[in-house]
């Protein structure tokens, strides 16, 4: 932020009619599917899915990117990101005139999305050429280049209509590559540039920001100021038409009324804030927004009364003047909002308004993203137009709690003391941090440790169970949904099976590292509050067999956040017991975590059989079976039955477990253990043991259907994931006594006889097979997994601590322990992310196996060889008498 005065006014119109001119053209871009899907639709063939897969891809892909785009602009400045930006841009827009597939529609849409992006570039870059008290008119303006999707809907129909979608493409493409040449050109690089370049910020330090609640509280409002005008746009035309039974041309023309305003009006915000105060506008704008969408959310309802002399009967109903009023209204404080959630951002954050700016915008773009698709599964389920509203309604009043909550405890907490808290204030929670932390002192242990540890352990186990639950419910959902009318293949059968594994795999990498950085207590309640979102959107979806493919398959990724919490779960504890006694506790905290994946296949059938929560949990489908008898299924309950627990282990987390200051690491401090050739080979290992389990247990119930098509595998699915938790315990209590690397090494040996067994009992052409043999043997591998799982776990804390007392001498046995325990944990949630790839590539192998060869026995090979190189990795490295760090 500069000081006034140090700055023309020349220069600062300069750079901000620039800036406003180049997001413009990004945003007409970005939005260039709106006009030309329908003709690329028509031309390629394509279906309403793939449609809809590509018009709503630039709008993701443009909502990530800016988190990547805001941090880049903080580093490099906003000339020569903004310029190279428009260039990328312009160069997928011309791929897209070349497509001819669909596959090249897609990249060219991806690429597209970037200009999305653009907005947190802009945001970025303007903000270092005002002071403080013009910071919010100048982005108000620039933000007004929203009106580029207008520019889009009048200038490109007439362009298609002259020369084709191709060439109005290459229209497109050919400005956009100009102003990208010419921003680069003619634009000035910002006042702080050579200020930021002679102190280069770490990336540790450019994303420490992020680590304070008070980003995604900003985030919430814009998911409601931006996110819920993006999803209006789009939902309005359809809504006039079928509420108001209006024509095209009309609905347009009333839902303009609308966009416009939430487009121009956002100068007005940033003028408001700057003159008032962004905090005061946001009062205003999400007070105006709960009135407003608490009246559009009423529904058309009768009323008949018993009176005195009869019957008494009325109605009340939004009719269409007073529907455009209140949309305008709305549309109106959604722009004076979105400016003043903006204004705050420069104010909190100066030198770091491009990273935090970033993640606030892609939460808000995420928005736009996913809104539309939740209005039209709310349609179908709850069967009320109003439904849309209702949701928009609960997203702003929550906002509006959490803002005024905020504000009253900054109040007492913060102004009262005269000074700054960098966390949010209403998160403030010192009382539960533990300053002094010695699980290696007996007599610390003895008197004050274990009690605390055990009340941790026993916190985070329920809450890992939950985690597993929602990470498994595919599982169930893959075998019970052809049944009922959902016509998907195998193939796609086995992806929705697979992708739970997948994304839960990739966001261990990340969950692994976050309790350092923000604490295990806040980590664990945040990450379990987060598994609400599949399983409300789930318990909707799976409601409607029409429900498109690819809403399914995002519900399937968004499970993965279960999968995730294991590696921040793992970390945590790790922190709290002394070596001794890591192995029984760890293995408790997986092992009775990993129960989740069983209840999930217990509880979850018993659960789709009955109506538990009566006209609130939405209708059943039908099951018909061989016999011609029909059965209720409500599949939904295998998600919503999971809510209320999720909230009671959110609140015990919180309020029960506790931060460890000696924990307390950033990013670059723990980035150590990639250096360390033993992660590497403990990833590979625990590949072998958890990727199994967490495999086996996504793939059985769809393989066993598929190989034995008279047994129900739905029924004996549970058993295999409960033997293997129960017996992960077992494996860490065993391995604190005769050591981790003996015990690694025989389960190895175990489990690839055991896959041979599973070889010996597989169906041919020959003979049928035996499912008792079969299903015996993926006991033993499940149990051998569980045993495994323990076991590699207690290997990890004493290879790293051996490793840094070696490095540190006697003398530093003490920083030994610390950096010891860091970098154990910080290598557990690493290898478990590197694992839960297993739960992906299992279930795909097997897929795969038998789309190539029809048979499983090509997957179940590569199996055994895979475990053969574990027993001789594990001998060479850590199990021999001469072994480099015998454990």
């Amino acid at each position: 932020m500069i000081e006034a005065g140090t700055v023309s006014p020349k220069d600062q119109r300069h750079a901000l009619w620039l800036t406003t001119l180049a997001f413009t053209l990004c945003f007409a871009v970005w939005t260039l599917f709106s006009i030309l899907g329908i003709k690329i639709k028509d031309e390629l063939g394509l279906t309403d899915t793939e449609l809809g897969l590509l018009m709503a891809t630039p709008i993701l892909t443009g909502s990530i990117s800016r988190l990547f785009l805001g941090l880049l602009t903080d580093r490099f400045g906003g000339r020569w990101v903004f310029g190279l930006l428009m260039l990328t841009t312009a160069a997928a827009v011309f791929m897209l005139s070349l497509a001819d597939s669909y596959v090249l529609l897609l990249l060219g849409a991806l690429g597209i999305g970037l200009a999305g992006g653009g907005f947190i570039v802009g945001v970025a870059y303007l903000s270092n050429w005002y002071e403080e008290g013009k910071q919010g008119t100048a982005l108000g303006i620039f933000g007004a280049g929203n009106v580029g999707a207008a520019l889009t809907n009048f200038a490109a129909p007439f362009l298609l209509l002259a020369v084709g979608w191709q060439s109005t493409a290459q229209v497109y493409a050919a400005v956009m590559a100009a102003m990208g040449l010419g921003f680069i050109l003619f634009a000035k690089a910002d006042p702080s540039h050579n200020q930021r370049q002679q102190s280069a910020t770490s990336l540790t330090a450019q994303l420490m920001p992020l680590t304070e609640l008070r980003v995604w509280r900003f985030s919430l409002y814009y998911f409601f100021v931006f996110g819920a005008f993006v999803a209006l746009a789009l939902w309005l035309p359809h809504y006039l038409m079928e509420v108001y039974h209006l024509d095209l041309a009309t609905a347009g023309i009333l839902a303009a009324l609308y966009t416009i305003p939430a487009s121009l009006f956002r100068i007005l915000g940033g003028w408001l804030s700057d003159r008032y105060g962004a905090r005061k506008v946001m009062y205003w704008t999400l007070i105006a927004s709960v009135i407003c969408t608490f009246l559009l959310s009423y529904p058309p309802t009768e009323y008949q009364v018993q009176g005195i002399r009869g019957e008494l009967s009325f109605s009340l109903h939004t009719s269409l003047p007073m529907f455009v009023l209140l949309t305008f209204i709305l549309g109106f404080f959604m722009s004076l909002g979105k400016a003043a959630v903006f204004k705050h951002i420069p104010v909190y954050y100066p030198k770091h308004v491009g990273v935090v700016g970033g993640a606030v915008g892609m939460v808000g773009g995420l928005g736009g993203f996913f809104l539309p698709l939740t209005f039209g599964m709310l349609n179908d389920v709850v069967g009320i137009w109003q439904s849309s509203f209702m949701l928009l309604f609960l997203v702003c009043a929550l906002a509006l709690w959490w803002m005024h909550f905020a504000i009253r405890r900054a109040e007492r907490r913060e102004w009262l003391a005269g000074e700054e808290v960098t966390d949010l204030p209403e998160m403030t929670t010192d009382s539960w941090l533990l300053e002094d932390w010695r699980p290696e002192d007996k007599g610390f242990w003895q008197d004050k440790g274990r009690g605390i540890a055990t009340r941790n352990l026993w916190i985070s186990i329920p809450n890992l169970f939950l985690a597993f639950a929602v990470w498994s419910i595919w599982s169930i959902m893959v075998v019970k949904m052809p049944k009922l009318g959902f016509t998907y293949s195998p193939n796609q059968l086995f992806w929705l099976a697979a992708l739970p594994a997948l994304s839960g795999a990739t966001l261990r990498i990340f969950y692994g590292f976050m309790v350092p950085i923000f604490g295990g207590r806040r980590w664990t309640a945040i990450s379990t509050a987060s598994l609400i979102l599949p399983c409300l959107w789930m318990g909707i979806a799976l409601q409607d067999t029409d429900t498109p493919y690819l809403v399914m398959l995002i519900l399937a990724l968004l499970c993965g956040l279960g999968g995730g919490n294991f590696s921040s779960s793992m970390a945590n504890i790790s922190f709290f017991y002394p070596k001794a006694e890591k192995g029984a506790a760890l293995g408790l905290n997986a092992g009775l975590g990993n129960l989740g994946v069983s209840a999930m296949q217990l509880i979850g059938p018993l659960a789709i059989s009955a109506s538990l929560f009566g006209e609130m949990g939405g209708e059943p489908l039908v099951l018909l079976d061989s016999t011609g008898a029909s059965h209720s299924l409500w599949l939904q309950n295998a998600a919503f039955i999971w809510i209320p627990f999720i909230l009671f282990g959110a609140i015990a987390a919180w309020f029960g477990m506790n931060d460890i200051a000696d924990a307390k690491a950033s990013f670059k401090e723990q980035a150590v253990v990639f250096k360390r050739s033993d992660t590497w080979i403990m990833c590979w290992l625990y590949l072998g043991t958890f990727g199994s389990f967490i495999g086996f247990a996504a793939g059985f119930p769809l393989l066993c259907g598929l190989l034995f098509p008279d047994v129900d595998p739905v029924k004996y699915a549970f058993i295999g994931p409960l033997a293997g938790a129960l017996a992960r315990p077992f494996g860490g209590i065993i391995s604190d006594r005769l050591g981790g690397a003996k015990v690694t090494l025989w389960t190895f040996a175990i489990m690839a006889l055991g896959v041979m067994a599973v070889l010996h009992f597989l169906p041919d052409a020959q003979q049928s097979g035996s499912f008792v043999g079969f299903f015996a043997s993926f006991i033993v591998l499940f149990i051998a997994s569980g045993i495994g799982n323990g076991s590699t776990f207690r290997m990890v804390p004493l290879i790293f601590l051996t490793l840094r007392s070696r490095a540190l001498g006697a003398s530093g046995a003490k920083q030994a322990e610390v950096e010891g325990n860091r970098e154990s944990a910080a290598v557990l949630g690493f290898i478990s992310a590197i694992a839960a790839y297993g739960g992906f590539f299992i279930p795909k192998a097997y897929g795969s196996s038998i789309a190539a060869t029809g048979s499983v026995a090509m997957a179940l090979y590569g199996f055994v060889v895979f475990y053969i190189s574990c027993v001789l990795i594990t001998w060479w490295y850590y199990a021999r008498k001469q072994a480099p760090i015998p454990c």
